[in-house]
């Protein structure tokens, strides 16, 4: 009987030493997050996602790394959660040495907001997919008028890229409005008039004539001179008072 408990307690030491020295060899067994790292890039010039927010969501879902043992974080879970956010485009979840997991957060960025004579009310971004509705601060031109979903998407789109991405359209340019046969109009930040376009083709070589025309001709006469600026036909611009 006692050399059967003797073998028993050498069986348990045993068992007791090699998962001590498991444990040992993989600090991941023993050490829990401490910290985690967000980061949303962009966020100096779109503001739909904070990192509060991250983690509230994370947290939500269960899935907040602080205080989980680092070998049960499953950092592909989490970018698969926060993935589902309307206003993530890509999120990159690593763990790193002292017990940090670090989660980097890319916006989906819009170039313009839609508010149509049909109730929609959304943003577009850079890649034409539907952003939800919600306050945004950031300067935005902005589309109304008779614009469904496809149109936004096939005509609106390569201007609102055109004008977000060119610093003068940008600064200058601040409504679309779209008519319920497909014409399209613009309004500038500066000035009184209205600009013309017809229908969305050609839209650099018209933005083109029209910079010439803003830089050339408006300086001279002034920018209240005329109340319509026509660039429907091409190689010529013709104006109203």
């Amino acid at each position: 009987m006692k050399n059967l408990l003797k073998l028993l307690l050498l069986l348990a030491l045993a068992v007791y030493l090699g998962l001590a020295v498991t444990v040992l060899n993989n600090p991941e067994m023993r050490q829990h997050c401490a910290a985690v790292e967000v980061v949303v890039k962009d966020s100096d010039v779109a503001g739909f996602i904070t990192p509060s927010e991250i983690r509230t969501i994370l947290k939500e879902a269960k899935v907040y790394p602080i205080g989980k043992k680092m070998n049960g974080i499953n950092c592909a879970e989490i970018e698969k959660v926060l993935a589902k956010n309307p206003f993530i485009d890509n999120t990159t979840s690593y763990k790193t040495a002292g017990d940090r997991v670090y989660v980097t957060v890319t916006q989906r960025l819009p170039v313009m907001r839609v508010i149509s004579d049909n109730g929609d009310n959304y943003y577009m971004d850079t890649r034409g997919k539907i952003m939800p509705h919600m306050h945004y601060s950031a300067d935005l031109v902005v589309a109304t008028g008779h614009i469904s979903r496809q149109y936004a998407h096939s005509k609106l789109l390569p201007i609102g890229r055109l004008l977000k991405y060119d610093k003068f359209w940008d600064s200058q340019i601040e409504q679309i409005s779209v008519d319920t046969a497909g014409n399209v109009e613009l309004y500038p930040r500066i000035g009184n008039h209205v600009v013309y376009i017809g229908q969305p083709g050609g839209i650099p070589q018209k933005l083109k004539r029209l910079k010439a025309f803003y830089s050339q001709v408006l300086p001279q006469v002034g920018w209240n001179k005329y109340s319509r600026i026509d660039l429907e036909y091409d190689n010529q611009i013709i104006c109203k008072k």
